[in-house]
């Protein structure tokens, strides 16, 4: 990698990535707008008034009454200033509302994300040593499982097993209600509510990085230099390392690299079955509640997440295999 095409580089992408960001803004805006319902009613009916008068006085109050490109271009104009709006629901800007929420979705789905790649790699490469073998049959077996049942359903079972019947794990939440934990005691706490979710939401990831990095293994052990690397008489482990396992990893991270993204969007079902306080479980409050500006304002904070995690994917391109190059 050319550390001099790095500044280049890296100004294109986010050019490109503003406009991504902002054509996903716009679409969001109309197909949140497209759906049924209408926002003054459903804060009249939780004030418990909802006489003519007053829905229009929330209207005018949330503009709900302007023409919808009016809307869309004062919408926009906040995003540029990162003034996502107000959420009538909680009483509190929506910027503060999801920078309140963000630290715990990024703590569970960093912590799944983490644990996905390592084991999927690591099985991966196993299985891929052993083809064939009892090894290689049940981390298929395992991959496969994982991979088509549900998340909500391992979550649950999850939950019925370590928390119900055997009391080791919490079951709910981010931390003991009350307990006023501080230091190394309030971080254990929090690590003993974050196994059970990061756990279901890591499974089904780990077991596409598992089955991929097997697949490309096997590919990539085919070669032609692998064979020369072994003809030399180099070792089998560090052919494996150096050779097969660093290009068979191109594709997994390129893999990875969208799935980071989607981790933050897969979160709102963990987040709900767990009771996790992040922006998944935000969004689902907010589509009851038809708290239109919230619910922009996630799908806001994960877009420009996905774009990001993109960008990053494509430098760890050239840091796994010097011949890509950052143009």
């Amino acid at each position: 990698m050319d550390p001099s095409k790095l500044p280049g580089f890296l100004a294109k992408r986010l050019v490109k990535a503003a406009i991504v960001v902002l054509a996903i803004v716009v679409c969001n805006f109309f197909l949140i707008h497209a759906a049924p319902g209408d926002p003054a009613s459903v804060i009249a009916g939780q004030s418990g008034a909802a006489d003519e008068r007053f829905l229009q006085q929330l209207r005018t109050q949330f503009g709900l009454d302007q023409p919808l490109y009016v809307q869309l271009w004062i919408y926009v104009k906040g995003v540029l200033t990162l003034d996502l709006g107000f959420s009538h629901r909680q009483q509190m800007p929506v910027a503060t509302l999801i920078l309140d929420r963000l630290p715990a979705t990024l703590l569970l789905t960093g912590a799944a994300f983490a644990f996905a790649i390592t084991l999927g790699i690591t099985l991966g490469t196993l299985a891929a040593q052993r083809v064939g073998s009892w090894a290689d049959s049940v981390i298929t077996v395992l991959a496969l499982t994982f991979y088509a049942t549900p998340l909500f359903w391992v979550g649950l079972m999850l939950v019925l097993f370590f928390s119900v019947w055997l009391e080791w794990l919490p079951s709910f939440g981010m931390m003991s209600v009350g307990a006023n934990l501080t230091g190394i005691a309030a971080v254990l706490d929090v690590g003993k509510h974050l196994l059970l979710p990061a756990l279901t939401l890591g499974l089904f990831y780990m077991a596409v990085y598992a089955r991929l990095t097997r697949a490309t293994m096997l590919e990539v052990a085919d070669q032609d230099f692998v064979k020369t690397a072994r003809a030399k008489g180099v070792p089998e482990g560090q052919v494996v390392r150096r050779h097969v396992l660093r290009n068979a990893l191109l594709p997994v991270i390129t893999f990875a690299g969208i799935q980071a993204g989607q981790l933050v969007g897969g979160s709102i079902l963990v987040e709900t079955v767990f009771a996790w306080p992040g922006i998944g479980r935000l969004a689902f409050e907010a589509l009851l509640a038809r708290d239109y500006p919230v619910l922009m304002g996630v799908f806001f904070a994960t877009s420009v997440m996905v774009v990001l995690f993109n960008l990053l994917t494509d430098l760890l391109y050239a840091v796994v295999d010097p011949r890509v190059e950052v143009a």
